[in-house]
């Protein structure tokens, strides 16, 4: 403060003796109190606390500008250059030019009050002029590496933050119009680009772009008046032949800004600028683009921005009357889409856009082209439509795609997918021309994107399910898939490399994709595709994994019209099905289970031996459970094949589910002894059939703690007994008629850190907890898939009603089973815990009279003959009470026999 006070007086005095003091000795004065001035600043972090400080920045202005004239006058441009740089450096023997930059610089910085006493004297015009010099006369290099020393680089800075902080004002532009300077440094820009200072060329750059963005009226008639604009655009005509393309972009890029930003304030320069071939001028520099860099250059990116703003430059509204070709979405309103933003009004300019477009395959330049259509578009609504009723791009550019690079292909569908998407208007003519493109196929990529194109347009709205099939579109893609099935089906059990990474294979599973969602909720569809005889060639996509989810998808939607032939197909492909192909089945099984939830279809199912169909499947994996597995089933987790018996078992339970019919067929066909049967073959159950020497035991669990112990807690359990329990667990709830609903096995994704293990892993590193089986086509670990809940949850001892109480029999059935050697108390405990669970489930008059029915009795004493009448045997009590809760009801000749 004390520092601001003294340099306020001293600033009292010099104005108080200036008028009485000759020129030099003024000026001396000025150039001694600015040292002081500096370091003031600098002790106060830049705050000014100077009452005068305008009349301050106002006499270091004009003694700069006198300054710089006196070293300019009389000189040649080359000798006046020199002279200007040494002025301005920072010299221990004359450094007053240096000190009046600084103070000027510094000074700019404050207000704008002090920046109009700034450009008040004179000095904008100074500073050009010597812009000007040094941008235009390259000095000899001074230094034997020819680098620029730190000096220079700082008094570099100040000079063009100074010329920056001018000419953002309108009134720092306006000061540059009383010399030539101005339109003389533009015009050297694009003529001298190749012969100018190196090190001046992005400053130079820098401040022309900021006097563009402050263009006056005046400014504007003063270029116009000298035709700067079209000496410029000649200029860069000749130099377009001989400069490098990124130095040709860096100098039109300027030229280009002083047209689009006067257009605000004045038409005159843009118009100059069309009138002297600016626009073939663009052309023929964006096209010297091609391969200029993998990602382009900043001033390439800078023209085409200004040249998509400059699409929006016109005086009238274009005037077009498109036809609007029905039919269109619901929510499509053509009156919704006019509006009087930012329309394109220029075509020519959007010209030089598309003729980049048809004319290059740069992969940068092309990607540019179609964001900036896409942003056009944004702008506005209906600018889409201005275009397309009058230059049809989009249109000329679907014939020419297929020549493009692969990412562009992407982003021109994707731009071709926000028409549907974001306007809500289907562009028939467009989709006609994307549908022969597939056709025609001459770029297996390009036919690939084409297609997820059109399936996401589909997915969108069923309105495309009619326009694909009445366009023919429907039929042609039966067609390709027909012949594609034919090649499939002829090689057969050959091995065609490359096959699982090619392109074909992709189109295929697109193609049925696409067929796939044209059937959604769609009869009609769904009948062309049987009227075709389509039907047989489907199936063989079943085959490959990369196909099944859509073909599924198909065959599913061929229920709805004909639910015997789905059955047919899918209870085939069950039963040929090996046992190697475990994926094959779990997919057709849960396919079959989304059609089960009709219960239209039940009947189909029986009729089609869809019940034997499915316990052949556990039929066919005898020893699967075994510990070590037989056979191919070493080749799958243990988790695999109980996720198959699961699987297998709701279907079964789906299809009786409210059906008497199948229901009684069931029971009367002796199904539910065939189903014990083979579910004590899978390995993990007792194969001896005599029951073993009764032993005693404390502990008594129930079959739901036994459940919770297996795996919820780290008590160690046998694989074999884990098996079994879960197969009893589905059996129980088979019983209630609820297992279809069940869902044990949901996928998730793994966690952040989490390491893939063995696929028998379970969630706390359990060897044998049910997860499911992990598919080629997952992409998971099979540590991905947890139980889903809690399995207290799932075995609540509540009094439900059996509904299918042959199950229950099954479960009778495997109790002597329930036993491997070396775990016999466990065994024992095990089997009394599913006795006194099955008496859980005979307490209503209802269940023990459907228990009854169901042949349960003789069940018992049949199977646990051995245990029900060894009165020392731990299950004879419990069995005991079982019998005399069903005897109750009614005992049939039979049971007495």
């Amino acid at each position: 403060t004390l520092l601001w006070e003294t340099l306020g007086k001293q600033f009292v005095e010099y104005e108080q003796m200036a008028p009485f003091l000759i020129p030099e000795d003024q000026q001396r004065r000025l150039l001694d109190f600015l040292p002081l001035f500096l370091k003031a600043w600098e002790q106060s972090a830049g705050a000014v606390v100077f009452p005068n400080v305008q009349l301050l920045a106002s006499e270091v202005s004009k003694l700069l500008t006198k300054e710089i004239k006196r070293n300019l006058n009389g000189k040649p441009a080359e000798e006046a250059r020199l002279a200007l740089e040494q002025f301005l450096q920072q010299k221990v023997e004359a450094e007053d030019g240096h000190l009046l930059l600084k103070s000027v610089y510094l000074l700019s910085q404050t207000d704008l009050g002090i920046m109009w006493n700034i450009i008040g004297s004179g000095l904008p015009a100074a500073l050009m002029q010597c812009l000007y010099l040094f941008f235009t006369f390259p000095l000899k290099k001074t230094s034997e590496d020819g680098e620029k020393s730190e000096d220079d680089t700082q008094t570099q800075e100040m000079l063009v933050e100074v010329m920056l902080n001018m000419y953002r004002e309108e009134q720092g532009v306006e000061e540059l119009l009383a010399s030539d300077k101005l339109q003389s440094l533009i015009i050297a820009t694009a003529s001298l680009w190749d012969q100018c200072s190196h090190s001046w060329k992005v400053p130079t750059g820098r401040v022309l772009r900021t006097i563009s963005k402050a263009q006056t009226k005046n400014s504007i008639v003063y270029l116009q008046a000298v035709d700067c604009i079209k000496i410029a655009v000649q200029n860069l005509f000749k130099l377009a032949d001989t400069l490098p393309a990124s130095d040709l972009c860096e100098a039109a890029s300027i030229v280009l800004c002083f047209v689009k930003d006067s257009y605000p304030v004045s038409s005159a320069l843009l118009t100059e600028f069309e009138s002297n071939d600016g626009y073939q001028l663009l052309l023929k520099i964006l096209l010297g683009c091609e391969g200029l860099q993998e990602n382009g250059d900043p001033y390439l990116d800078e023209i085409l921005d200004m040249l998509t703003c400059l699409t929006t430059c016109g005086k009238t509204e274009l005037k077009v009357s498109g036809n609007i070709v029905h039919p269109q979405l619901p929510h499509f309103d053509f009156e919704w889409t006019r509006s009087s933003g930012m329309t394109v009004k220029n075509l020519q300019a959007f010209q030089v856009l598309q003729s980049i477009f048809q004319r290059s395959n740069d992969q940068h330049l092309c990607g540019r082209i179609l964001a900036a259509i896409g942003t056009i578009w944004a702008w506005d609504r209906a600018n889409f439509f201005l275009l397309e009723w009058t230059l049809q791009p989009i249109s000329q550019f679907t014939d020419i795609i297929h020549f493009k690079p692969h990412p562009v292909q992407v982003q021109f569908f994707r731009l071709v997918e926000s028409i549907v998407l974001d306007l809500s208007y289907v562009p028939h003519e467009i989709l006609k021309k994307v549908q022969y493109l597939i056709k025609e196929n001459i770029v297996p990529f390009c036919t690939l994107t084409a297609l997820q194109c059109l399936l996401n347009m589909t997915q969108k709205d069923l309105l495309f399910s009619d326009i694909f099939r009445d366009s023919g579109f429907l039929g042609l893609l039966l067609a390709l898939l027909r012949k594609q099935a034919k090649i499939l089906r002829k090689s057969a059990g050959t091995h065609v490399p490359g096959l699982e990474e090619s392109t074909e294979k992709e189109l295929n599973a697109a193609m049925l994709k696409m067929v796939a969602a044209l059937t959604i909720r769609s009869v009609r569809n769904t009948v062309v595709l049987k009227d075709y005889g389509m039907v047989p060639y489907i199936k063989i996509f079943l085959d490959d994994e990369c196909y099944r989810s859509a073909t599924l998808s198909i065959l599913e939607q061929l229920s709805v019209i004909n639910y015997e032939e789905y059955m047919s197909i899918i209870i085939g492909a069950l039963c040929s099905s090996t046992q190697g192909e475990l994926p094959l089945k779990l997919d057709l099984l849960k396919s079959l289970l989304r059609i089960l939830e009709s219960p239209k279809s039940h009947s189909a199912f029986r009729t089609c031996s869809g019940f034997n169909g499915l316990l052949s499947l556990l039929s066919d994996m005898e020893g699967a459970l075994q510990d070590p597995p037989s056979e191919l089933w070493t080749a799958f987790g243990q988790n695999c094949i109980l996720e198959l018996v699961f699987y297998t078992l709701q279907g079964i339970t789906a299809a009786l589910h409210l059906d008497p019919v199948n229901s009684n067929f069931f029971q009367r066909s002796g199904l539910f002894e065939k189903m014990a049967e083979d579910l004590g073959s899978l390995g993990c159950f007792w194969t001896q059939e005599e029951w073993q020497i009764a032993l005693s035991f404390e502990k008594k669990r129930t079959f739901s703690e036994f459940l919770d112990a297996a795996f919820c807690s780290s008590e160690p359990f046998p694989m074999w007994l884990k098996n079994c329990i879960w197969i009893l667990n589905f059996l129980d709830h088979m019983a209630k008629g609820t297992l279809h609903q069940e869902s044990y096995f949901k996928e998730r994704k793994p966690e952040m850190g989490e390491a893939s293990t063995d696929d028998q892993k379970g969630p706390q590193g359990q060897e044998d907890h049910p997860v499911a089986f992990k598919r080629p086509g997952d992409k998971l670990p099979a540590s991905a898939y947890r139980l889903w809940g809690n399995p207290e949850e799932k075995l609540e001892m509540r009094d439900c009603t059996t509904v299918h109480p042959g199950a229950v029999c099954v479960m009778v059935r495997l109790l002597p089973k329930l036993y491997k050697d070396g775990y016999a108390q466990l065994s024992q405990e095990i089997q009394c815990a599913v006795v006194d669970h099955i008496q859980s489930l005979v307490k209503s008059e209802k269940s023990r009279q459907v228990m009854c029915e169901s042949g349960l009795l003789s069940t018992i004493i049949t199977s646990c003959q051995a245990a029900f009448c060894n009165e020392s045997h731990p299950l004879h009590l419990p069995l005991t009470r079982v019998f005399e809760k069903l005897a109750s009801q009614a005992i049939e000749p039979d049971v007495l026999r």
